[in-house]
């Protein structure tokens, strides 16, 4: 019989309950035994919506960690507690799943790393992105080549007016930054998936702060508190890589341009181009003529039927389950994400001393494929 992997969840704000929760309620052999938050109410309907008989309730993710039982933590919180409650849980025993970003630092993602190596224990980030169906595509089209050196590529996390106004979003002590730690790192992530390149040379960054004062501003949640917005608006990040390739960074929650993408990437190669614009779209040459292929990734095809379809939350929290039920290694791998983590803070670094960063300054980790 097939194991049930009893899992945790630590954090059961907007994420859990958007995400983590629902998608792993889905899975028979998922059962969700324990949630902490240190709101305990929210704790308390959390597992009357998705506990299983007998599921306990925490305050402190500590006690939680002692009940060897568990198998798995979610680590759902503020981006400042990532590190300290993953390396815990690691060090517990228990595999984990940390949403993104890794950790507000790269010496704290550096930690997660060592202690999942030291651990024994599997390490994943929610890079959920990942597995939405033009991603899956894109990425076995890069795999097999058809695209060539991809040497160019735009990462694009933009949006127009969609400034997050709950949470301690707006929050730099906790979070560690705006709209660059928080989409930016989709998109960053997408971007280096696809082109399977994790060694960074350099990295130049500007950060602005030139919309989040205006008062009463039109907002997809309504008009922000210029006090409080503490992070950036927008921020932007040119990236050299050792072998030449070079990536441009935009993320941005307010950004006066009709062009909004967000977690999305444009890639230029020897053999070929992609963008994930206007659905995914393929370019090339053939016999001397340009051409544009637009991929359909429906499920469908027949009368009256969609087919059938999986979310990418949905495959994301099937596929690591099955990465604990069968010992296998997660899509996203934690020395990946460090890596995406290490270029974040540089643009940030580098948007402060009006300086470049340059990596063979700095300890790395080299991420594997």
């Amino acid at each position: 019989m097939t194991k049930t992997v009893k899992v945790a969840i630590v954090g059961c704000g907007g994420i859990a309950n958007g995400k983590h929760m629902p998608s792993l309620s889905k899975l028979k052999h998922v059962e969700l035994v324990a949630f902490c938050d240190v709101l305990f109410e929210r704790a308390e309907k959390a597992v009357a919506k998705y506990g299983v008989p007998g599921a306990k309730v925490y305050e402190d993710y500590r006690e939680l960690l002692q009940d060897e039982a568990i198998d798995v933590v979610h680590v759902l919180t503020p981006n400042d507690s990532h590190a300290e409650i993953s390396v815990a849980a690691l060090d517990s025993g228990k595999h984990v799943m940390c949403e993104k970003p890794m950790a507000k630092t790269a010496a704290e993602a550096r930690k997660m790393v060592e202690a999942a190596k030291r651990s024994g224990k599997k390490l994943t980030i929610g890079y959920n992105n990942r597995f939405r169906p033009d991603s899956q595509h894109l990425h076995q089209l890069c795999e097999r080549g058809d695209l060539g050196e991809i040497y160019f590529a735009k990462a694009h996390a933009i949006r127009r007016r969609a400034v997050p106004t709950w949470g301690v979003f707006l929050d730099e002590e906790k979070q560690g930054g705006g709209p660059l730690i928080d989409i930016g790192t989709h998109a960053l992530d997408l971007t280096l998936w696809m082109m399977d390149n994790y060694k960074p040379k350099s990295v130049m960054g500007n950060t602005y702060h030139k919309l989040s004062q205006k008062k009463n501003a039109a907002n997809a949640w309504g008009p922000w508190d210029p006090e409080k917005f503490t992070v950036e608006d927008s921020a932007f990040g040119f990236i050299t890589m050792e072998n030449g390739a070079t990536i441009v960074l935009e993320a941005s929650w307010a950004l006066n341009s009709l062009d909004e993408d967000e977690a999305k990437c444009s890639l230029s190669g020897t053999e070929g181009g992609a963008d994930m614009k206007d659905g995914l779209r393929i370019n090339g040459e053939s016999f001397g003529k340009l051409y544009t292929t637009n991929i359909e990734l429906g499920a469908g095809g027949v009368a009256f039927y969609d087919g059938k379809s999986e979310s990418d939350a949905d495959l994301e929290a099937r596929l690591w389950i099955d990465n604990i039920l069968h010992d296998t290694e997660p899509v996203v791998k934690p020395e990946q994400a460090y890596v995406v983590t290490q270029i974040l803070e540089a643009i940030y670094e580098s948007a402060k001393t009006g300086k470049a960063v340059y990596f063979e300054e700095k300890s790395s980790l080299v991420a594997n494929k």
